[in-house]
């Protein structure tokens, strides 16, 4: 059943993590809350800078920061993913939304309702797809109704949690809730972020513990037919299909977080086993390329890309990749100009989990 796949993977996932030392667990979930908050807000079209989102998250949670500065939007977001982290275990609340959405809102001056329910006269359109031609999915219920049924939905969410009075299992509650505030919309802007982070809460509170599991990243991968699943719940108003598309995803979501976690205990031992057998042009060159995550550079790091990250001539930088490889550090594909490297750590390949409408794993 994928309810007991979900919560095996939940303790597999804790185990794991309890074998990282101090500094590579704080990495981890640096790491793991920033990629949640770029991804999430890649979903909707916003791409944002990497090295600032995490740099606001090490900021809030009092961790050592490079101290550059962060614009509203990386920050905004950085602070809503690390209040979701530190506070998963406490009840659902209009006032918790309200937080989330000024933090998501920051330095934007073109919504008319930041930090409370929207009060626009038009209709409220679910829509994916780029500005100049989008694609609408549904509509949400009027403004006017949207503060009843929010709060129906908050009352509905503080009681199925696992020790609440009508309980739920851990997906159902996580997929139904995402549903359940994605059709109400109850927001000017920002529905789809602060939707996706009450699933998150409901996983985390089903697993006892803040969750680092990518469902965002996951759901970003499968964006297409996320709104298309979206989109045939509302009409049909039977959430089965979604429910079982849903269960696929977070599972696959805990498959990625393992491979993080495997790829960042690898990332360790190479480190250690390189250490002091690299000059300072490859040691930047390849921790560069390990803050990619387990995905790396996109095609491969190419002469070009060393030459650009660490100013090298090109035959310096030749010269460099091939000790490199020589060393164990990279793995060189294809040769000469078309040579590309990888970094020497195993990645795990992620598929698609499929899950039948009995919530049996295909």
């Amino acid at each position: 059943m994928a309810e007991e796949k979900f919560l095996h993977g939940s303790g597999l996932l804790a185990g794991i993590a309890k074998h990282l030392g101090p500094l590579d667990r704080e990495q981890l979930t640096v790491e793991a809350i920033g990629t949640e908050a770029l991804t999430t807000s890649e979903i909707e079209g916003e791409i944002l800078d990497r090295a600032s989102v995490q740099s606001s998250i090490r900021r809030q949670l009092g961790l050592a920061t490079d101290n550059r500065r962060v614009k509203p939007a990386e920050q905004g977001i950085a602070e809503m993913m690390v209040d979701l982290y530190r506070s998963f275990s406490a009840p659902l609340s209009g006032e918790m939304l309200f937080a989330w959405h000024r933090m998501l809102c920051k330095g934007r001056n073109d919504l008319k309702d930041v930090g409370r329910y929207r009060t626009n006269v038009e209709p409220m359109q679910v829509v994916s797809g780029p500005v100049h031609s989008p694609k609408v999915h549904f509509e949400a219920p009027p403004s006017p109704k949207v503060p009843e049924q929010m709060a129906r939905f908050v009352r509905w969410f503080n009681r199925t949690v696992p020790a609440g009075d009508e309980p739920l299992a851990a997906l159902t509650r996580a997929g139904t809730a995402h549903l359940y505030f994605e059709l109400i919309h109850p927001f000017e802007d920002g529905n789809g972020r602060i939707g996706r982070a009450i699933a998150e809460k409901a996983l985390a509170q089903a697993a006892g513990q803040p969750t680092l599991t990518a469902l965002a990243a996951t759901i970003l991968v499968r964006r297409k037919a996320y709104y298309e699943a979206l989109e045939a719940a509302n009409k049909n108003l039977e959430i089965t299909q979604w429910l079982a598309w849903f269960a696929g995803i977070a599972i696959e979501a805990q498959m990625r977080t393992e491979a993080r976690i495997e790829f960042l205990i690898d990332k360790t031992r190479l480190l250690d086993k390189l250490r002091g057998d690299l000059n300072p042009r490859q040691e930047k060159a390849l921790i560069r390329m390990l803050t990619e995550g387990p995905e790396g550079f996109k095609g491969g790091l190419s002469a070009g890309n060393y030459s650009t990250i660490t100013g090298a001539s090109p035959a310096t930088a030749t010269r460099d990749l091939a000790d490199m490889v020589g060393k164990g550090a990279l793995i060189r594909a294809g040769e000469r100009r078309y040579a590309r490297y990888a970094v020497a750590v195993p990645v795990r390949s992620i598929s698609a989990v499929k899950i039948d409408e009995d919530g049996n794993v295909i």
